[in-house]
């Protein structure tokens, strides 16, 4: 838990700690964070006189829950589950872009789905109620003048977690999946999916914001600690898009003392060429994402006015 010396605010000078939490997601659209920590970035940032800690969660309600109860200080999460507790609580801000793209929509190839029109009356798997591949599914929805059974439509949208959408498929269960990589590739290799929506078509295509660094305005009071996060995170970006097969060895690894579990190196490189690792966030898309979410009344309000700060990244890009 953040710790601030001085509770009672001021400067941020003032605002002192000594220990941060960084939060993020056992999945490759994280991973900026996992490059990041791997190569020792973070503590190189913050220095001796800070003690790091981690956090990983599996979905960003989860992830928005820890910030919330300042369990988690700062990390990587989608902008769907930020904007949904922002139009409630502005105390949570976008504070850096880190994967776009990365989602696909996979469809069962017994299931009668080969183009995105006949998903009219059948089911599909998302991650959770309200996540960005969520509303990604609804912009690709409206496209073909379709929609949710929860908004009227004909579409039913089914939350499962991504590890768990293989065994749908099986099943049966579902015909359909919005699902993040490396996911979408394991769909298609072992569960006889075949992809409807690539990662550069899906809802914004490649501009379609997965993951972005997100940070609570009581860890943003202090300024030094915010820059330290974006200098690593900055060198972790750098260094994945210079060095993309160390990277993706670097995740493979991590995931593997995390979870126990080793995703398979061709996987992992096949995900990787379904993303974009970057610093740039747009506007225009995470307004879209809230004007969707306010039409599921998934919030109560699309104002976001004030979200997106890169008032810091822009200064250490300058």
């Amino acid at each position: 838990m953040l710790v601030f010396l001085s509770a009672c605010g001021g400067s941020s000078e003032e605002n002192e700690t000594n220990e941060v939490t960084i939060g993020y997601f056992p999945n490759l659209t994280h991973i900026a964070t996992i490059v990041g920590l791997e190569n020792g970035y973070f503590e190189e940032e913050f220095g001796e006189d800070i003690t790091l800690k981690t956090k990983t969660v599996t979905n960003g309600g989860l992830f928005m829950e820890a910030m919330a109860t300042e369990t988690i200080d700062v990390g990587t999460v989608g902008p769907g589950p930020l904007l949904n507790i922002y139009v409630k609580d502005p105390s949570y801000h976008i504070i850096s872009g880190a994967v776009n793209g990365g989602a696909v929509l996979v469809a069962d190839n017994d299931s009668g789905v080969t183009e995105l029109a006949d998903l009219d009356g059948k089911r599909v798997s998302i991650p959770v109620i309200g996540s960005t591949q969520d509303v990604m599914l609804r912009k690709a929805l409206q496209e073909v003048d379709l929609s949710p059974t929860t908004s009227g439509g004909t579409v039913e949208l089914y939350a499962a977690a991504p590890a768990d959408t293989t065994t749908l498929f099986s099943q049966d269960s579902v015909h359909a999946a919005a699902t993040q990589e490396p996911w979408g590739y394991v769909l298609e290799t072992q569960a006889n999916g075949q992809k409807l929506l690539d990662w550069d078509e899906f809802a914004w295509g490649k501009e379609s914001t997965n993951t972005v660094v997100a940070a609570s305005e009581n860890f943003m009071e202090n300024d030094a600690l915010t820059e330290s996060y974006l200098k690593a995170h900055l060198r972790a970006v750098e260094f994945i898009q210079k060095n993309p097969e160390e990277s993706q060895a670097l995740v493979i690894e991590h995931l593997k003392e995390l979870t126990g579990q080793e995703l398979n190196a061709d996987e992992v490189e096949a995900a990787f060429n379904n993303l974009e690792v970057t610093t740039s966030v747009s506007d225009q898309v995470i307004q879209e994402m809230a004007d969707i979410s306010l039409e599921a009344e998934y919030v109560s309000s699309n104002n976001i006015d004030g979200m997106i700060n890169l008032s810091i990244l822009k200064g250490l890009k300058e």
